[in-house]
């Protein structure tokens, strides 16, 4: 059998919480070993009006409810649960020769019956698949729901007017079932738009699959494509399922869909246009409903005049065009996403985090403004790894511009070096002219000031933790007082 078909094992399921609801204390007893045993926490009831009690007090992940007790039937307490609880999974027990009644109980809402006596040993391997199913259909909608949060629109950090128009329209498509092409330079977040659009779209429930094809070679980019049966090829020793046929009534997402090879356009188009596929090695199509969205960095339209991409693919692609600015050209976004990296990374980090859980960091006046100022050639993936540095590397919570990396400084003239002689070199940037400039008034008032940075602080009318920070960045070198 396959892994995701064979039976849980007792030892690998967390400790659930079962409650057994049996007027015969012998039964009880027995199930609260066998279960014990199992690695389950349980609980227990002595009749149907205590069950019914304990479940309108306590949460379980399982129960197990005779069918036939002297105060209450098991089918009416079945029939009152399932009244205002349809998820908690219910098995009956019954007497032996009462199969209709089993299986009228499932008619009301009961999961599973076992007659007594039962097998040990398949009651508990019934149980732990119940409830590790539940388990994983409670985490995939947890998932789901997260996603969606994840991906919805507040969270696409942008206030300039060209986020604003992308936003809107991103809005207006979600709905919709038509393809999407998704154009921007690396890293400007096709990939981010493609999942808001699948998590804001009637398809949010089913399976958004990324597919990055430019990664993969065109032998098997076809077979994770579209499957293939058993023996296809050489080492196809069982059949698969492709991405088409795992994201049937959900959203697929070609990243970098002008790298794919001229056999699989031609595949893909027959996708687009008859909504089926034939896997490698079958004869009979299989039938799909998927939304397809791709995103490309490269000038499709060249490539289809230079003959590396069909004219007839790229019109169906093209259905909808959605162009992300680069950063460079939405610069008033900057300090907007390094507010929103900062939170994260700080988080992620556990550093200079209040109560709240806000960031406490931010960047220096001088920092910052290399920030606004620089082209960002790798755009926000660019900027997100430099926050993500400077998060690691503070070490207070204003991040001075030496936490920058050094390629980002050089590349905007930037050199924290001082030239020799304490001058600045005749080609020196406006940042190295003034830190030279302040870092000279600052040695000269703590001179004064007999080296008190207290008093060279009140003189300067700034707070003493202000420039406890500028001298450790400039690099002063405190002398005690009295010039020892």
């Amino acid at each position: 059998m396959p892994p995701e078909m064979s039976a849980p094992q007792s030892s690998q399921i967390p400790r659930a919480k079962i409650l057994v609801i049996d007027d015969e204390p012998d039964i009880r007893e027995s199930l609260e070993l066998v279960l014990g045993d199992a690695g389950y926490s349980v609980d227990c009831a002595a009749n149907g009006t205590e069950g019914i009690q304990k479940l309108a007090v306590h949460g379980y992940d399982l129960v197990l409810l005779d069918l036939m007790m002297p105060d209450r039937s098991g089918m009416d307490v079945l029939s009152e649960v399932r009244e205002r609880d349809r998820e908690t999974p219910i098995f009956m027990i019954t007497a032996y020769g009462s199969v209709e009644a089993a299986v009228q109980a499932l008619k009301l809402g009961a999961n599973d019956y076992f007659s007594k006596p039962w097998d040990n040993e398949k009651l508990i391997i019934e149980i732990d698949r119940m409830i590790a199913r539940r388990r994983l259909e409670y985490e995939n909608t947890y998932l789901k729901r997260a996603l969606k949060q994840r991906y919805s629109f507040p969270n696409i950090i942008g206030k300039s007017e060209r986020m604003i128009r992308t936003l809107d329209l991103v809005g207006q498509v979600a709905e919709a079932r038509s393809t999407i092409l998704i154009t921007g330079e690396t890293g400007t977040g096709k990939e981010l738009i493609a999942k808001a659009i699948h998590a804001n779209s009637p398809r949010a429930d089913h399976m958004f699959v990324a597919v990055n094809s430019g990664s993969l070679p065109p032998e098997l980019l076809e077979s994770t494509l579209f499957g293939h049966v058993k023996g296809a090829f050489t080492s196809a020793i069982q059949s698969k399922k492709g991405y088409f046929e795992v994201a049937d009534r959900g959203t697929i997402f070609f990243d970098e869909i002008g790298t794919i090879g001229a056999e699989t356009q031609v595949k893909l188009l027959r996708v687009i246009q008859e909504k089926e596929f034939t896997p490698l090695g079958a004869t009979d199509p299989i039938k799909v409903d998927v939304r397809i969205l791709a995103a490309t960095n490269a000038d499709l339209h060249q490539l289809v005049k230079e003959g590396k991409f069909r004219e007839d693919l790229y019109y169906r692609l093209n259905v909808i065009n959605i162009a992300l600015p680069p950063l460079r050209e939405r610069r008033e976004d900057i300090p907007l996403l390094v507010d929103y990296f900062f939170s994260y990374y700080c988080r992620e980090n556990n550093k200079f985090v209040d109560q709240a859980g806000r960031s406490q960091l931010h960047f220096q006046p001088e920092a910052l403004q290399v920030l606004m100022e620089h082209s960002w050639p790798g755009n926000v993936r660019e900027l997100e790894n430099v926050i993500e540095r400077a998060v690691v590397l503070a070490t207070e919570p204003a991040v001075p511009i030496d936490v920058l990396p050094d390629s980002l400084l050089e590349a905007n003239g930037v050199r924290l070096r001082r030239a020799e002689g304490g001058v600045p070199a005749a080609d020196a940037s406006l940042f190295e002219i003034v830190n030279d400039f302040e870092r000279r008034i600052i040695v000269e008032r703590l001179e004064h000031c007999n080296w008190s940075q207290t008093e060279a602080a009140e003189s300067l009318h700034v707070p003493l933790s202000t420039l406890n920070q500028k001298i450790k960045r400039l690099d002063i070198k405190i002398k005690r007082k009295g010039g020892e």
